[in-house]
C-alpha cells in the first residue's frame, strides 16, 4: 500500500435520499485532507456529486465536486475539523469511486510546491499566522484547479477510455443529417473530416457534401455521402472543412432526439487550436440571448426537422442562419451535452455576415429587438414604450449620508430616464446629516421616504418600499451603488419589460474599476457567488459572455429591475428564510421557477461600494450568514448542482471560469 493512502469503502445510508452514501475510513479523518478520483458513465448527465462532512453535533459542511464530463473527474479537498461522517450524494448508477485518498496537510503543501509554486510562501505565511480559512482556500486552489491554459493537461487526466460494463449506449438512437460546404483547397481537411465521420461508433448517418465549384473526384466512396441539398435524418447540422467529431459524438447527439420528447435542438462542447494552444470551449445551458449575439452553440449542433421547417430557414442560406432562425423560433426542447464531442476547425471571424443574418433573421421573426453593433460586437437593443414606464427606484438605507447622498443624486440628476419615482425606506437612521439630506429632498416630488425602523431585514425592507411604490417596474438599488452612465436605467427597462425575463442585473465595478457584480453562479462557493469579481472591467470572460446581454441564473439586488406583477407573483423577497443574504438568488430562482429567466447586461453600469454601510459579517452576523446559507442550500440544491448556465467542469473553488 502506498504512502499516504488509507483502506476506505462505501456504506449505505438508506435514511437520506440525497446523500445515500458515506465514504468510511478505517483511519481517523477530521482534519485531514481528501483526495477522490470517481468516474461516471459517459451517457449520464455529468451532474456535479456533492460531499456532506457531518459532524456528530447534527452540524455540517457541503462541497461541491465537478462534473466528470470526460468520463472521470477528480478533486482534492479539506475534511473540516470534527468531521464525524462523510456522505456522497451522486448518481445511484453509472457512477463509481476509483480512489479516496486521505492526505496530510504538508503533503498538500508538497503537491501545491509541484503544480504552482508560486503560492507556496502565500500558504505557508497563512500557515505561520494560523489563518486556517485562508489557507485552506490557498491550497485547495494551488492543488486542485487549474487554469485554461492547461486545458491539454486537465483533458489528459480525465480523459476515460469507452467502457461497454459502466458506459450503457442508449437503444433505439435514430439517423442523423449532416451537410459539409467546402471549396477548392479544402480537401485535406474535408477527408479528416470524413475519417473522423466514418469512425463513429453511431452508423446511421447521411452527409450532404457540397462543393462550391468543380467537386473534386474521390470524396463519395461511402452510400451515406451524397450531394443532395438535404440529407435524409431526424435532425440536420452542419460541420466545417477540418472539424474531426469525437468517436462517440453522434452517439451522444442521436440520443437527445431518440425517446418520447426528442429534442428540437441539440449541442456539445468542442475544442480547437488557437494561437494561445488547444483551448476549450465549454458551453453554457440554452441561452437564446446568448446564442444570437455570439453564436456560442457554434459546432457540433443539430436541429430537429420539425424545428427547421417552423423556423423559416431554407437549404442554401448556411450554419449560421440556421442557428439564428432556430433560436428565434424559441425551440421548447433543447439539450446541452456537456460532453467534448468535436475538435473544430477554426473559424474565421465575420461579424459583417452575422450582423447582416441576424438583421434579416430579426426581421423574419417580427422581433421587436433592434441590432446594436459596436466594433465586432453584436448586442440587441429591446424597445421601449412610449411613454415609457413609471419606474420605483427602492433604497434601503441606515445612516451613511456620504453613500445615500452619492447614490441619490445619481438616481435624481444622473440618471436620463423621463419616468421615476424613488422610495428611501430608511431602517432607523439617526445621523442628523441624514436627516438634513431628506430635509432637502422634501420638496422633490419624485422622493418618498417610508420611516421602517427596527432589526435590519433587507427582505422587509424592500417589499414594504414596493408596496409603498407606483411604478410598473421596480428597481432594487443599494445605498452603496453609484451612477456611472445616464442610460443606466433605460437599459434595464427595457429588459425587464420583456415577456420572458424576470429579474436583470447590472454591472457593477469596485470602487478600483474591477468587476465587483458580472452574474450569479449557483453553487459557486457551495452556495452562490459572483462570477469573475475582481477581474479587470474589460474582462470578456468564457465565449465573450461578458460583452452582451446573457441568461444567467441570479443577479445581485444590489441593482436588480424586475417587473412589479413579476415580482408581486412569486411573493417578493423571501423576509422569513432571508432577511439579508440569498435573498436576490433566491428570488432570481423562483422567477425562473415560474417560466421567467433572470438576465445581466453590460450596458448598465455602475459603482458598487460592496457593504460598505453594513461592514463585513463576523461574530453573531456570521452565524446569521451561515444560517440563512444552509437554508438556501437546502432549499436550491438540485440548481447549486447544476447551475445550468455555468458548466459542470468549471471550478466553483475560485471566482469562475477555471477547470477543476
Amino acid at each position: 500500500m502506498t504512502a499516504g493512502v488509507a483502506p476506505w469503502r462505501i456504506a449505505s445510508r438508506p435514511d437520506d435520499p440525497d446523500f445515500s452514501r458515506a465514504l468510511v475510513f478505517e483511519r481517523p479523518i477530521a482534519g485531514r485532507w481528501l483526495a477522490l478520483d470517481y468516474a461516471l458513465d459517459r451517457f449520464a448527465a455529468p451532474v456535479r456529486p456533492m460531499l456532506r462532512f457531518a459532524r456528530a453535533d447534527g452540524s455540517h459542511e457541503d462541497a461541491l465536486l465537478p462534473g466528470p464530463v470526460l468520463g472521470r473527474a477528480a478533486w482534492l479537498g479539506p475534511v473540516p475539523p470534527s468531521t464525524d461522517e462523510i456522505r456522497l450524494a451522486a448518481p445511484a448508477e453509472g457512477f463509481r469511486i476509483e480512489a479516496a485518498r486521505l492526505l496530510s496537510r504538508t503533503a498538500v503543501l508538497a503537491l501545491c510546491a509541484r503544480r504552482r509554486p508560486d503560492t507556496l510562501p502565500v500558504a505557508l505565511y497563512q500557515w505561520l499566522r494560523r489563518d486556517a480559512r485562508r489557507l485552506r482556500n490557498t491550497l485547495r486552489i494551488a492543488a486542485g484547479v487549474r487554469s485554461l491554459a492547461q486545458y491539454p493537461l486537465w483533458k489528459a487526466e480525465r480523459a476515460r477510455p469507452f467502457e461497454p460494463a459502466l458506459d450503457r449506449v442508449p437503444p433505439g438512437l435514430p439517423r442523423l443529417g449532416l451537410i459539409l460546404e467546402a471549396a477548392p483547397g479544402d480537401e485535406a481537411a474535408v477527408r479528416r473530416t470524413l475519417a473522423a465521420l466514418l469512425a463513429q461508433s453511431h452508423r446511421d448517418w447521411r452527409l450532404a457534401l457540397h462543393w462550391r465549384g468543380q467537386a473534386p473526384a474521390g470524396f463519395a466512396g461511402d452510400p451515406r455521402i451524397s450531394a443532395e441539398a438535404l440529407p435524409d435524418g431526424i435532425a440536420i447540422g452542419f460541420l466545417r472543412p477540418g472539424d474531426a467529431l469525437a468517436p462517440d459524438a453522434l452517439t451522444h447527439l442521436a440520443a437527445a432526439f431518440a425517446g418520447l420528447e426528442p429534442a428540437d435542438l441539440a449541442y456539445a462542447d468542442s475544442e480547437a487550436e488557437t494561437s494561445e494552444g488547444l483551448r476549450p470551449r465549454l458551453k453554457p445551458g440554452w441561452s437564446p440571448d446568448l446564442a444570437l449575439t455570439t453564436l456560442y452553440p457554434g459546432r457540433p449542433l443539430l436541429v430537429g426537422r420539425n424545428l427547421v421547417a417552423r423556423s423559416g430557414w431554407a437549404p442554401g442560406q448556411g450554419a449560421r442562419a440556421l442557428l439564428l432562425a432556430v433560436a428565434l423560433a424559441a425551440p421548447e426542447r433543447v439539450r446541452r451535452i456537456p460532453r467534448l464531442l468535436c475538435r473544430v476547425a477554426p473559424d474565421v471571424p465575420d461579424p459583417d455576415g452575422h450582423a447582416a443574418d441576424l438583421a434579416r433573421a430579426l426581421d423574419r421573426a417580427g422581433s421587436p429587438a433592434a441590432l446594436v453593433r459596436t466594433g465586432d460586437t453584436l448586442d440587441l437593443d429591446w424597445p421601449l414604450p412610449d411613454p415609457p414606464p413609471l419606474v420605483s427606484v427602492i433604497v434601503p438605507t441606515r445612516d451613511r449620508p456620504d453613500l445615500l447622498r452619492v447614490a441619490v443624486r445619481g438616481v435624481l440628476h444622473e440618471t436620463a430616464y423621463p419616468a421615476l419615482e424613488l422610495v428611501i425606506v430608511d431602517n432607523g437612521s439617526t445621523d442628523p446629516a441624514v436627516a438634513a439630506l431628506y430635509a432637502d429632498w422634501a420638496s422633490d416630488p419624485r422622493v418618498h421616504r417610508l420611516d421602517r425602523p427596527g432589526p435590519f431585514n433587507f427582505s422587509r425592507l424592500v417589499n414594504d418600499g414596493a408596496a409603498a411604490s407606483r411604478g410598473e417596474v421596480l428597481v432594487l438599488l443599494n445605498n452603496d451603488v453609484e451612477v456611472l452612465h445616464p442610460d443606466w436605467l433605460s437599459a434595464m427597462v427595457r429588459q425587464a419589460l420583456r415577456p420572458e425575463v424576470g429579474a436583470v442585473g447590472a454591472k457593477l465595478l469596485f470602487g478600483n474599476g474591477r468587476i465587483q457584480h458580472a452574474g450569479v453562479v449557483v453553487g459557486l462557493g457551495g452556495r452562490a457567488g459572483h462570477i469573475l469579481r475582481n477581474r479587470p472591467a474589460d474582462t470578456p470572460g468564457h465565449l465573450n459572455r461578458l460583452t452582451v446581454a446573457h441568461e444567467v441564473a441570479g443577479v445581485t439586488a444590489a441593482c436588480l429591475a424586475v417587473a412589479r406583477h413579476k415580482f408581486e407573483a412569486v411573493g417578493g423577497l423571501d423576509a422569513e428564510a432571508f432577511p439579508v443574504d440569498f435573498n436576490d438568488i433566491d428570488l432570481c430562482l423562483r422567477l425562473a421557477a415560474a417560466g421567467w429567466r433572470s438576465v445581466w447586461t453590460p450596458r448598465a453600469t455602475l459603482a458598487h461600494h460592496e457593504s460598505v454601510s453594513r461592514g463585513p459579517s463576523v461574530g453573531p452576523a456570521r452565524a446569521r450568514f451561515e444560517a440563512e446559507g444552509n437554508r438556501f442550500a437546502a432549499r436550491w440544491r438540485a440548481v447549486i448542482r447544476d447551475d445550468p448556465y455555468y458548466h459542470p467542469a468549471f471550478s466553483v473553488t475560485t471566482f469562475g471560469e477555471e477547470l477543476e
